[in-house]
């Protein structure tokens, strides 16, 4: 068997934690076969290094190996990325083209994010996954290909394909052979080697000397919850590596470098059955963005309702309010029946006639009866209408610029697509 140092050597992987260990025992051993891997991790754990041990270690090392972003390839064009399309199967294909399942037979394709992967292009992948066979987009011949499949997520599938959006006999199939990664959080006694090999590459990248850090700075990078991994812990010895002006670096020093808090700031529902939490808001605690949205929409509404029906006691029983003593209520001004309230109109125009211009007056009274007798329009709680309202507001707001439209959503251009066709809206 490959020793397990050597493999740290050649893919320039840091550390000695049990799980990391245990990730590339895993990934060594099932590189000598065809079985399909699933990889799982955060963001910037290092799932795509993984997928390239795994190739490199096994029989198809010859051949071709190609790395796919599901989540970075529209909806309406992954099929054809994929599979390949014939000429003029839709607008645009002026040319036939091989996908990559054809230009990487006998090899290995890695699919990272796996779970923005439609739902269609699922169905399509299973079939190559069981039976070897595909069909080209506006094709109807059935082609066979030998390419081996490693995906990779940092979402949890299983869960997504309780909620309906991915499908589970995929996930079974994919899930032959798991491999989870450790976050760095999860392997402190790490990030010291890590950040080391880092500071020292920058230092001959940039000429200078390497920064080194104390014990009290060294135990302030091991608590700090590296929220982006690796990655950020790579752009972290960039950072100080470049800026600092000690090469001695202790804790004040460090600091600064350091974001203050968690950079997501969203609430999170509290576990009431521990009483606590690791400060940590995971990427399934929300089962997508739009749930603190609509969140927030509900609590803002019901706080407006509450304010009209304390407005309406307030005009019906003045004296049940207290009043500041410096009467500023509602502009300064004391509410009593006696007291008019006028409300704002228009400036009187210079050539108005009478019947143009009436003074709008009211007592409390007036008032009160007016709001006695308001009408309450009961709105949709429907979460799919507000989410179809809000796209098509936001659709009409930038003029069907769909990419303008997804950034405002807060949402990707290849969801957006999705729900255009889920909604079956048109170009606005």
């Amino acid at each position: 068997m490959t020793d397990i140092q050597t493999i740290k050597n050649r893919f320039g992987i840091i550390g000695n934690s049990p799980a990391l260990n245990h990730a590339l025992n895993v990934a060594v051993q099932v590189a000598n076969t065809d079985l399909s891997v699933l990889i799982t991790g955060e963001s910037g754990v290092g799932k795509e290094v993984f997928s390239q041990i795994i190739h490199s270690l096994s029989p198809r090392k010859h051949n071709p190996f190609i790395a796919v972003n599901c989540g970075a390839i529209p909806e309406g064009t992954i099929d054809s990325e994929l599979f390949g399309h014939e000429k003029g199967s839709f607008t645009g294909a002026v040319d036939a083209r091989k996908g990559y399942f054809e230009t990487v037979n006998g090899g290995t394709i890695f699919l990272d994010e796996i779970g923005e992967m439609p739902l269609g292009t699922q169905a399509r992948l299973l079939r190559v996954l069981e039976t070897g066979e595909f069909i080209r987009v506006g094709s109807s011949k059935v082609q066979k290909t030998d390419v081996r499949v490693i995906a990779a997520t940092n979402r949890e599938l299983l869960e997504e394909g309780h909620r309906g959006r991915f499908r589970e006999d995929l996930y079974y199939r994919l899930n032959s052979v798991p491999i989870r990664i450790p976050s760095l959080r999860d392997r402190q006694e790490d990030i010291p080697l890590l950040f080391r090999k880092f500071v020292i590459d920058f230092a001959e990248r940039y000429n200078t000397t390497p920064v080194q850090l104390d014990d009290e700075a060294r135990h302030m990078l091991m608590s700090y919850p590296w929220r982006g991994n690796v990655r950020e812990l790579k752009n972290i010895a960039e950072q100080i590596s470049v800026l600092s002006k000690s090469k001695q670096i202790n804790a004040a020093e460090l600091k600064p470098f350091l974001p203050d808090g968690p950079l997501n700031h969203l609430p999170v529902l509290a576990n009431q059955s521990s009483g606590q939490h690791s400060g940590y808001v995971s990427e399934t605690t929300f089962a997508n963005e739009r749930d603190i949205l609509y969140k927030f929409i509900f609590d803002l509404k019901k706080d407006v309702n509450d304010m009209k029906h304390m407005f309406v006691e307030l005009v019906n029983n003045p004296g049940a309010v207290n009043i500041p003593a410096n009467g500023d209520l509602l502009g300064g001004s004391l509410l009593h029946n006696e007291m008019p309230l006028t409300y704002p109109v228009a400036a009187k125009p210079a050539t108005a006639t009478p019947a143009m211009y009436v003074p709008q007056t009211a007592t409390v009274a007036e008032a009160a009866h007016s709001f006695d007798h308001h009408e309450e329009v009961e709105e949709s709680l429907n979460i799919a209408d507000m989410e179809k309202e809000l796209i098509v507001k936001a659709l009409k707001k930038h003029r069907s610029k769909r990419k303008d439209a997804a950034l405002d959503l807060g949402i990707s251009e290849r969801t957006l697509y999705r729900k255009l066709k889920e909604y079956d809206i048109e170009n606005l």
